[in-house]
């Protein structure tokens, strides 16, 4: 019998049975030689029903997040903290890049994530994200969101 193939929308963060995982796609080699170390793409536009999720997946990958920066006019309702893995995790807010979120560990060490928009199209979203996933990437964000 052959498998049946996903939809792209589905992707590799779909398990049946199991609760949804972030739709997060990282730079694989953590050179950090690019301008994105991966991309997210969030469900909604509810940050705080989205974020636990997210630091959770970034935690197993960076180690512990401690502070996270977005532009809190692409958000529903940017609370100024939220708990994940059983930490208050700080949100800061700026304004100017609603297509990226920052992501900070330790002291000073930051990881910046594209943000694909929810709603954008599974052919669109995938190639984002592909591109700023890629090792050396230096396209900017809206470059990247054009599809």
């Amino acid at each position: 019998m052959m498998p049946i193939p996903l939809p792209a929308s589905v992707g590799p963060w779909v398990v049946p049975g199991v609760p949804l995982l972030p739709r997060l796609l990282l730079e694989p080699t953590m050179s950090r030689d690019g301008v994105f170390d991966g991309a997210w793409w969030p469900r909604t536009k509810h940050i705080a029903a989205e974020l636990p999720d997210l630091i959770t997946a970034l935690g197993a990958h960076f180690g512990r997040i401690v502070r996270v920066g977005l532009d809190s006019s692409a958000w529903d309702g940017v609370p100024r903290s939220v708990a994940a893995n059983g930490l208050t995790i700080r949100i800061n807010w700026f304004t100017g890049s609603d297509a990226t979120i920052s992501v900070t560990r330790g002291f000073q060490d930051h990881f910046l994530l594209l943000v694909v928009p929810p709603g954008t199209s599974a052919a669109t979203a995938s190639a984002a994200m592909a591109g700023a996933s890629a090792t050396g990437n230096h396209t900017p964000a809206a470059e990247l969101l054009l599809g």
